[in-house]
């Protein structure tokens, strides 16, 4: 058995002109193209010559993930499981808004250290970071699955702010000009408020839009809710987001996932309220999607319109998210698997 290589998904063209000791730069460049452009296999690649595309295939890997199932909800929301050669997996999910416009929703961690309470991947513990070739990897298998997609946001299992490092080179590839050239414009990270990286990104980039998956204003709560709180408190955590709208000055959006009883009253509405005034944010509500094995409800439609209209009223920006995926475990909270599926594993839902 041959030693494994490196995939050449995670590599940049510069990186791919060392690896595969290639004498010409612009051979670099047609096979990162190829590899954006949906090659899974050098045979594809017809401007190499027959000599190269054989040496290539018989000794390197272009992907190092497989798609190992694949859900299809009925409101257009699609979910892959993403094997791992190491046997672990992750989800990546399909999002289609009313305008038809596809974002990509990658995973960037084998689960989630984390451990916020309302969302399944907090409960299912931490593995380790996803390399930039395994996040580059969902875009692309989501692309052969459902066509050109127009954004990707890094909102699926794990904590960007962790794996930023692996992120930023996601992001230079997709964004390459002689790769897939995505535009920076829709590319949004989230974070659960990891204050130093939130300053990190104003102060390094990537440029980028960033959200903060706020839930709740109020300290005592969102330490019960977000562990993430004790080290990164309410104060610091709206400083952080100051600085970011101050040296970037684009508008963070500030998420909050609703849970009937927990976090919708009036008092919760204002807090929100006072937490982003001064602030260039805009708030994304997000009523909770269910999980069988969480103790939280979905708030009903009037508890959530009462919160709704009681942010307008004190003057915010707000936005409704509509409910997809969930039928298939691909909404918000909703990712889980970390474990490859069984062979006799259905393949649909």
């Amino acid at each position: 058995m041959r030693e494994e290589t490196a995939a050449l998904s995670g590599l940049l063209p510069e990186e791919l002109l060392s690896h595969l000791h290639l004498e010409k730069k612009y051979r670099a460049k047609q096979i990162f193209k190829w590899i954006a452009d949906g090659a899974r296999a050098f045979e594809a690649m017809t401007n190499l010559s027959r000599e190269e595309r054989e040496r290539f295939g018989a000794t390197e890997r272009i992907f190092s993930t497989t798609v190992a199932q694949t859900l299809r909800d009925p409101d257009g929301t699609v979910k892959l499981q993403i094997a791992l050669n190491d046997g672990n997996a992750v989800e990546t999910v399909l999002l289609t808004d009313r305008e038809g416009r596809k974002t990509a929703c990658v995973s960037c961690q084998v689960g989630c250290p984390m451990g916020c309470a309302f969302c399944q991947t907090g409960h299912i513990g931490f593995a380790r970071n996803l390399t930039a070739g395994e996040i580059v990897e969902q875009f692309f298998h989501l692309e052969d699955a459902v066509g050109r997609l127009d954004n990707i946001v890094f909102m699926g299992m794990g904590e960007p702010m962790l794996n930023l490092a692996a992120i930023k080179k996601t992001i230079e590839i997709l964004c390459h000009v002689d790769g897939r050239a995505l535009s920076r414009r829709r590319i949004t990270i989230s974070t659960s408020g990891i204050v130093e990286g939130i300053r990190r990104l104003a102060d390094e980039g990537p440029d980028v839009r960033l959200a903060v998956s706020l839930t709740t204003a109020n300290e005592a709560l969102r330490r019960k809710l977000m562990p993430v709180t004790e080290k990164n408190p309410m104060g610091n955590l709206r400083a952080a987001i100051a600085y970011f709208n101050e040296k970037t000055g684009k508008r963070v959006t500030l998420e909050a996932a609703l849970m009937g009883g927990v976090n919708t009253g009036d008092a919760y509405a204002k807090e929100i309220a006072e937490f982003a005034r001064g602030l260039n944010v805009h708030v994304n509500l997000i009523p909770w999607n269910p999980v069988s094995t969480l103790p939280f409800e979905t708030p009903s439609n009037a508890e959530t319109k009462r919160f709704f209209s009681a942010l307008e009223r004190f003057g915010l920006n707000v936005t409704l998210r509509t409910r997809r995926g969930e039928k298939i475990g691909g909404a918000c909270g909703q990712l889980g698997k970390s474990a490859a599926r069984t062979a006799d594993e259905d393949d649909d839902y």
